[in-house]
């Protein structure tokens, strides 16, 4: 069927996709692929002057329209290069803005398909076009070109028959079973149907047009006539037997036609023509194997397409022969068209079939006359054959040209030449019968201006030169006496005859024993008229058809129906006008809504996330409500007298649980329903006036009591109005005794808020008061220019003089109890007019003071605030009172003994024990024993006072800040001095220097230092290279492993990239936009796949006790999960972007280019694939769609926001994401729509280690781990005590996940481990800060668990992190904040039992920085850190606390605290406030000072390692300041960090 080893020698010789063969050689451009002709004329200036004329110039030899159809359906069966490249490659025809027919600028042609895989790449091997179909004259336009395709066709009934449409046999059956038969667009109506209304034919092309299927039909009949007679004669035969028998005398006969009745009659015979050249149909001798079967390069790209000159521009229809009226009928095909037009029949065979029958266009074919043989082309052929739905109308006469070229076929001289043919000299030469003379035909002249005209066209094109003259052009002008000139006689004689002597199986060749003699001699006598009427039983042999049908032949004694004329294009129906289409169309709503979608999605999953968050808090508050419900019996039994209401107090935007306490002593208390904190105290007076605010209405929710007019509103919200009822009942009869007066005022609960004064409200009024105030004194006292503070308007200052604030306001401005003394006696001292309240002036006034006034004014201000008595000194007793509350300022735990002992030190130290009381000047010098501070402080008080306050300046502060000095600035000041004092604090008002303690040395860390350096840089660009020679230094591991895996990633990146733009046709498409795509996408493959491998926590632990750790940083595994994670997020954000822009560029392209490029993908000929096909209905498609919206799902679920409020979404939906992103992109390869998959080259290796890391996590995390102590600390702290597993070894600072049993045993959280590695047990504090560990610690509640046994946990660890490595250092920092003190307590207790047991380390020092809010936040640590003090005799450590609860807002009370402290020190040899020997100080840290102080007290060290762990805010300053402070040369600081 395919020709496969038709010759032995040469198997593949002649079968399907096999190559032209090379007759000339090749004239490519460039010698390789480049189409030739480059210098030749346009070519369709070329059809449109050379190949016109007058029509309707019947054939020479009177050629019959059924010659023609039959000679295109010899051509279908050897000849199929219509199939262009893939992938495509365009070589565009250009047309003249002129031109009338085509309304464009260029006309789409598409390259031959071609020999990719072995020619097309250098001159040796030059591009060869594929013939798609056998070459062999075997009939597979009857039979198919393969047997599977064959089978098809077959009725597989025992009958050995053609499948038929119906009983009558007249049509091949319908193509249902889906045969890839070519299916274009309709010329009449230009529309696409389905390739199921094609009958089932052996050809692709077979339903092309009606006329050539009438020939294929008719040899479908002769099939199955044989077969029928056949099966008669043998009716024991298979339906096999039958059907090859019969296939093979059908073959016989129609190679019998073909050789020896069509041939002749095209070739003609030989004239004054050289002989020599002038092939003949020979008789048949035998085969030769050595004669090539295959079809020549010039034969298809030019010689057959002799043809075209005789084609009509239409098919008459005939009916029978009358023989009573003795004429024939030729009737119309419609309205306005005697004849079928040829131009509007293509690909509508069923329709034409319904017009006119097969016998009908076989009469009509046999009886018209062909056009003339001359160089004259019909219109029809070369402005209007068909095309595609994009251009539905062609020049074929063009496209010829232009596919000679493509195929790369020299000039005309060059093909004679090669052929042995003399070379033309001249235009004239080519054929002088043609140009000179006078030309009659029929009666019809044409005029030699004509003949004239025509050269001149030819030579004007050309420019004279036969060089530039293409073969088929040159050939067809040689055309003379109704048959093909010499070059295209010897083409096409050559080629038939190398057709049948090179095929084993002819018919003729009785070696085969195919055919018997006697079949063989039947055969040989079979005419064409004897099959068309064998297979046309209607039409009557006498009358109806001449003898032979290929010519209407004068002496034939059968021409009883002559046509009534030589068919015009005048007078059949107007040819469809070309039509135009875009392909993207059908996707011009679904493309935009698609992204729209996407983005739709981003939208809806930010929602979701943000619902399910709130959700949570709502669910979270819903419990705390049903506490507080709870507990409102236990609050009020508790209260001994007085009422209890629960509700909540809409403070704003904000709301509040609160507890309203009804006291008989004209008080009332509002509380805090969780922690039951005092909120506001509220004294009632006589003769007030309370006025209440009640909203009225069935649904009464909110009250409004204003009990005070200087200050806020209460606003009560109730749960119903019940409530709101008992609790007006219960204040009405609360103040009723007082005799008070309560004027009531109802409101619609709708209106009720206009009347509010909420606590906001005042805050943003008390905010306006304290901010205008300190500008106005800033302003005024300390003459700042008043454009770099915000200048109060005129109103405002008007309205704030109105505004008095409260005693208890004026505390929580100082954050300080509204009781304590110091508030006291400060409110009694600036309510000048003692009314109750500090007016705006008032408060002026004592700010000035503050800031203005001298250190003397200013003790006098405290000396006189403390003389209780008015005696003009201060008593022992008073001067200690001072000192408690100052002390109360900080929440300190310092007893009364001690503050005795420390007063009773400092008056002996002074002399002044032997004092009833301290006189003023007794203070001051009490204060000048402190001369440093004093003299310090007083620098800073003069440039700081109050605008450091945020509270008070808000946003006001930055542009005076701008003016100070920089802290740099006042280093490299002090260094130029000579001198340093070098401190490791520096509060808003406050820089201390650190000293020691002489009853416990330890290392002194403040002395004179001389601090010019030689190496100090102080030019700009000096300073960026030291720090960035630092910043390589210390990240030099980091930068070098990024580097190495950014390099990767843009070797893979533009690997892909590269081999894209080379190698796939999907380029000439998308261009740059497609090898983007796919480089993008192999870069995201790979980072994705990379991401495992940072969660490898088992192996990132054991590979980091190795060598590697010393160039690998394994402690930063977290961070490049993240890095690696946006990378692949831009990555995949490239690849959608590219594909968006490269869908459009498909969406716009033919089907058939489509289907090219993307083989493995298939859909109908009919069916236009839009946008939505290929995003949501191929394999690539959705599964793209469905990995991109995982991805949406885990990057927003995946924010800090998730994490921190729905813990378990962001759990669930990165397992589940990363479960679908892995399999969804192996079956995104898998689909090989663009390329084949390659996903699991960059999965497989990290995909192993993590299963790998997963197994080994799986079979140790499912023990139970028994809990054998469990302790709530007052600071919202849960301590966990737990067996420590056997083999479970670790080191301090490194973290474990645990999953308690008894919320979920699949639900695992972080925690730093707490104990040291030489403890027995497993110790964790875990701060209670979100859902889980909340819940944790009402699970281990003893008051829950009452005596059930502690619930047990699953353990997954230990992992290691950077904090682990402190003992590297000789010297190490540890600063811990927040609950981010866990890993230090465990280093610390390693520490000291490192140095106990005389364990050789690296590290000599250790300073440990506790910053917290007050010291009782922690108090577990202030436990551990007491026991390492104790056990620590070889003082490596140096402790500092830092308490940043305290306000910092008068520089007087912050003396007064450290000369407590100091001397308590002095005594007690530890701090008064925490009881530790660690040093405390009050504010928050400097850490660049504390580094220089470093520097310089361990002047040998050249790397300090600093590790921190705590909130952002606190690491962010620790890592600026290493960051600046190695912009200088010296010592490098070396940071470490995590984040909580």
């Amino acid at each position: 069927f395919n020709g496969w080893y038709n010759n032995r020698g040469n198997p593949s010789l002649g079968i399907p996709d096999s190559s032209l063969t090379r007759s000339l050689p090749p004239h490519y451009k460039d010698g390789v692929y480049e189409p030739s002709g480059w210098e030749r004329p346009n070519v369709r200036s070329i059809s449109n002057l050379i190949f016109s004329g007058p029509q309707g110039l019947p054939s020479t030899n009177n050629k019959t329209a059924l010659f023609l159809f039959f000679g295109e359906h010899v051509m279908q069966d050897i000849l199929d290069t219509s199939r262009p490249g893939c992938p495509p490659e365009y070589f565009n025809i250009m047309l003249n803005a002129s031109d009338s027919h085509f309304s464009t600028t260029e006309m789409p042609y598409e390259r031959s398909s071609y020999q990719a895989s072995n020619t097309g790449y250098s001159p040796n091997h030059p591009r060869e076009q594929i013939n798609a179909v056998t070459s062999y004259l075997d009939g597979s336009q009857i039979y198919g070109h393969t047997k599977a395709w064959s089978n098809n066709l077959r009725l597989l009934r025992s009958t050995g028959e053609l499948a038929s449409l119906d009983d009558q046999g007249e049509f091949p059956a319908l193509n249902n079973v889906g045969l890839p038969l070519d299916n274009s667009w309709t010329t009449k109506d230009h529309v696409i149907q389905s390739a199921k209304r094609f009958y089932r034919v052996g050809s692709r092309r077979g339903n092309e047009n009606p006329f050539v299927l009438t020939i294929g039909i008719t040899w479908f009949r002769h099939h199955n006539w044989l077969a029928r007679n056949i099966r008669d004669s043998n009716p024991n035969w298979s339906d096999d037997d039958v059907f090859n028998e019969a296939r093979i005398q059908n073959i016989a006969m129609y190679q019998k036609v073909l050789m020896y009745e069509w041939l002749p009659g095209l070739l003609g015979t030989c004239s004054s023509l050289n002989q020599s050249q002038c092939l003949n149909v020979t008789p048949y001798t035998a085969y030769s194997s050595g004669t090539s079967a295959s079809v020549s390069d010039i034969f298809e790209g030019a010689a057959r397409h002799f043809l075209s000159t005789i084609t009509p521009p239409g098919v008459f229809v005939r009916s029978k022969f009358n023989e009573s009226s003795g004429s024939c009928e030729f009737r119309t095909t419609s309205a306005t068209s005697p004849a079928l037009s040829l131009c509007n029949s293509y690909w509508e065979p069923a329709e034409t079939f319904k017009v006119a029958s097969i016998d009908e266009l076989t009469m009509g074919m046999a009886s018209q006359i062909a056009e003339l043989e001359d160089n004259v082309i019909t219109p029809s052929l070369r402005h209007n054959y068909y095309g595609s739905r994009r251009f539905s109308r062609r020049d074929l006469m063009a496209t010829i040209l232009q596919k000679g070229r493509d195929h790369g076929l020299p000039d005309y001289n060059v093909a004679r030449e090669e052929f042995g043919m003399q070379t033309k000299a001249t235009m004239m030469d080519i054929n002088q019968n043609l140009f000179q003379s006078n030309l009659q035909s029929n009666g019809t002249v044409i005029a030699f201006s004509r003949s004239f005209r025509l050269l001149d066209d030819l030579t004007s094109l050309h420019d004279g030169k036969l060089s530039k003259l293409d073969i088929f052009t040159g050939g067809l002008l040689e055309t003379t006496g109704g048959s093909p000139g010499e070059l295209f006689r010897y083409v096409i004689a050559d080629q038939f005859l190398r057709l049948r002597n090179g095929d084993r199986f002819w018919f003729e060749n009785v070696k085969t024993s195919l055919l018997s003699s006697t079949k063989l001699n039947e055969i040989l006598n079979t005419t064409f008229r004897d099959v068309i009427l064998r297979t046309n039983p209607t039409i009557n042999g006498s009358f109806d058809i001449q003898d032979n049908p290929f010519v209407w032949a004068t002496g034939d004694s059968k021409l009883f129906c002559p046509q009534p004329y030589q068919l015009t294009e005048n007078v059949l129906e107007e040819c469809t006008p070309l039509q135009r289409y875009d392909y993207f169309t059908s996707s011009e709503v679904s493309f935009p809504l698609s992204f729209a979608f996407f983005g739709v999605f981003v939208l809806i999953t930010l929602l979701v996330m943000y619902l399910v968050g709130r959700q949570r808090m709502k669910s979270a508050l819903k419990t705390k409500k049903d506490i507080t419900t709870k507990k409102r019996a236990t609050i009020e039994t508790s209260i001994a007298s007085g009422n209890v209401t629960i509700c909540t107090e809409i403070l704003g935007e904000n709301v509040r649980q609160i507890q309203i306490i009804l006291r008989p002593e004209n008080l009332i208390l509002i509380k805090a329903v969780i922690g039951n904190q005092n909120l506001r105290k509220i004294e009632l007076i006589q003769q007030q006036d309370i006025k209440i605010y009640c909203s009225d209405g069935t649904d009464r929710r909110t009250l409004i009591v204003r009990l005070q007019e200087d200050t806020y509103d209460l606003v009560l919200s109730f749960n119903d109005s019940y409530e709101l009822d008992e609790f007006f009942n219960e204040l009405h009869n609360f103040v009723k005794p007082l005799g008070l007066k309560c004027i009531t005022f109802a409101i619609p609960e709708k209106h009720i808020m206009e009347e509010a004064r909420t606590k906001e409200m005042r805050d943003k009024q008390l905010q306006n008061f304290f901010r205008t105030a300190l500008s106005q004194v800033l302003t005024q006292a300390m003459n700042i220019e008043s454009e770099d503070l915000d200048r109060p308007k005129r109103k405002t200052l008007k309205d704030l003089m109105k505004v008095n604030i409260t005693k208890s306001e004026f505390a929580e401005y100082l954050k300080l109890k509204e009781d304590s003394l110091f508030v006291e006696q400060m409110f009694l001292v600036a309510d000048s007019d003692e009314d109750g309240t500090i007016s705006f002036r008032e408060f002026l006034d004592i700010i000035v003071l503050f800031t203005k006034g001298t250190p003397k004014e200013k003790a006098q201000l405290m000396f006189n605030m403390y003389d209780l008595d008015k005696s003009g000194g201060l008593s022992k007793e008073e001067f200690t009172t001072m000192l408690k509350s100052m002390m109360e300022m900080v929440n300190s735990s310092a007893d009364v003994d001690n503050i005795d002992s420390v007063v009773d030190d400092m008056m002996r130290a002074n002399g002044f024990s032997s004092k009833d009381s301290l006189d003023l000047n007794d203070f001051l010098m009490l204060l000048g024993q402190y001369s440093d501070i004093s003299n310090q402080q007083s620098t800073i008080l003069a440039g700081n006072i109050s605008v450091l306050n945020k509270y008070a300046l808000g946003n006001g502060h930055k542009t005076y800040q701008a003016k100070r000095q920089s802290k740099y600035h006042r280093y490299s000041k002090r260094f130029k001095e000579g001198y340093v004092r070098l401190h490791c604090i520096k509060s808003m008002f406050t820089k201390l220097y650190i000293t020691h303690r002489p009853q416990t040395p330890q290392r002194r860390l403040t002395r004179k230092v001389k601090t010019v350096r030689e190496d100090y840089k102080t030019k700009s660009y000096e300073k960026f290279f030291v720090a960035l020679v630092k910043l390589t230094e210390h990240y030099a591991n980091h930068i070098f492993c990024l580097s190495l895996y950014s390099l990767i990633t843009a070797g893979v990146f533009l690997n892909a990239f590269f081999y894209s733009k080379n190698a796939t046709g999907l380029y000439g498409i998308g261009g740059p936009l497609m090898a983007l795509a796919r480089a993008s996408a192999a870069a995201l493959m790979f980072n994705f796949s990379t991401l495992l491998l940072t969660m490898c926590r088992n192996i990132i632990t054991f590979l980091r006790e190795t060598f590697l750790h010393r160039f690998i940083p394994f402690d930063s595994a977290v961070t490049m999960h993240r890095i690696v994670a946006w990378m692949a997020l831009a990555f995949t954000a490239l690849h959608i972007l590219a594909h968006g822009i490269n869908f459009y560029s498909i969406v716009t392209q033919s089907p058939d280019d489509m289907a090219c490029l993307f083989r493995d993908m298939w859909y109908p000929s009919d069916y236009i694939p839009t946008f939505v096909f290929w995003l949501f209905q191929t394999i690539t498609g959705i599964t793209g769609v469905i990995l991109t919206l995982a991805l949406i799902v885990m990057y927003v679920f995946a924010s800090n926001y998730a994490r921190r409020m729905i813990f378990n979404w962001f759990r669930w939906t990165h397992k589940l994401g990363y479960l679908s992103l892995y399999f969804f992109s192996f079956v995104h390869g898998s689909g090989m729509l663009i390329s084949s998959p390659q996903f699991y080259y960059y999965f497989l290796v990290p995909g192993i280690l993590f299963t790998l890391d997963k197994v080994y996590t799986y079979s140790r995390k499912k023990a139970y781990i028994s809990v054998v102590r469990a302790e709530l600390f007052p600071s919202d702290v849960t301590h966990l005590e737990f067996k420590r597993p056997k083999n479970f070894d670790y080191k301090a600072g490194q973290w474990v996940r645990i999953a308690c049993l008894a919320q979920s045993s699949s639900e695992y959280h972080p925690f730093t481990l707490s104990s040291a590695p030489h403890e027995d047990t497993l110790k964790l504090h875990i701060r209670a800060v979100g859902p889980w560990t909340r819940n944790l610690r009402n699970i281990y509640d003893p008051n829950v668990l009452r005596d059930s046994p502690y619930p047990k946990l699953f353990l997954d660890g230990p992992f290691g992190e950077g904090h682990q490595d402190w003992y590297k250092y000789e010297v190490s920092v540890l600063v811990g904040g927040g609950i981010g003190v866990t890993p230090f307590a465990s280093i610390l207790k390693d520490l000291v039992n490192r140095s106990q047991s005389g364990v050789a380390i690296t590290c000599k020092a250790v300073y440990f920085i506790w910053v917290t809010r007050d010291q009782n936040q922690y108090e577990w640590l202030t436990d551990i850190i007491q026991e390492v003090e104790g056990k620590d005799k070889k003082q490596i450590l140096n402790t500092h606390i830092f308490i940043t609860q305290f306000p910092q807002k008068f520089d007087l009370r912050t003396k007064m605290l450290y000369i407590c402290e100091e001397n308590f020190q002095k005594i007690a040899g530890k701090s008064l406030f925490t009881g530790l020997r660690a040093i405390t100080h009050f504010g928050r840290p400097d850490f660049p000072d504390f580094f220089v102080t470093l520097g310089e007290e361990h002047s040998s060290v050249e790397t300090f390692g600093v590790f921190s762990c705590g909130p952002p805010p606190m690491t962010e300053g620790v890592e600026k300041a290493c960051a600046k402070l190695n912009k200088y040369e010296g010592p490098t600081f070396s940071h470490h960090f995590e984040n909580f």
